[in-house]
């Protein structure tokens, strides 16, 4: 089980998240799926992979994991280990261009 620690970037998108009337659906996904992250990384609903074309600010790997699958504008969550043993930090969580 790991820590989930949130970049600034990142904890503002998902409180804006929270505070918009229209992005409930989303809002509600993307805490299902960070749940998910905290108990299993692996879950096979997070389709989570590596992601190559964002640098980890920790020298390491970042994955994306689904927050939303087969939706327009479907919200992901952008992650990297680190940068402590058993964290592991969010970067962004956005919708799927």
């Amino acid at each position: 089980m790991f820590k989930i620690r949130f970049t600034e970037e990142s904890e503002d998108q998902f409180l804006s998240l929270q505070r918009a009337k229209d992005k409930k659906a989303q809002f509600k996904a993307v805490g299902k799926a960070l749940a998910f992250m905290n108990a299993n990384l692996r879950h096979p609903s997070l389709y989570t992979h590596k992601f190559d074309e964002m640098e980890s600010p920790f020298g390491g790997d970042v994955f994306e994991s689904y927050a939303q699958n087969k939706t327009p504008g479907a919200y992901r969550i952008f992650w990297a280990y680190g940068p402590n043993k058993s964290e592991i930090t969010v970067l962004a969580i956005t919708p799927h261009p």
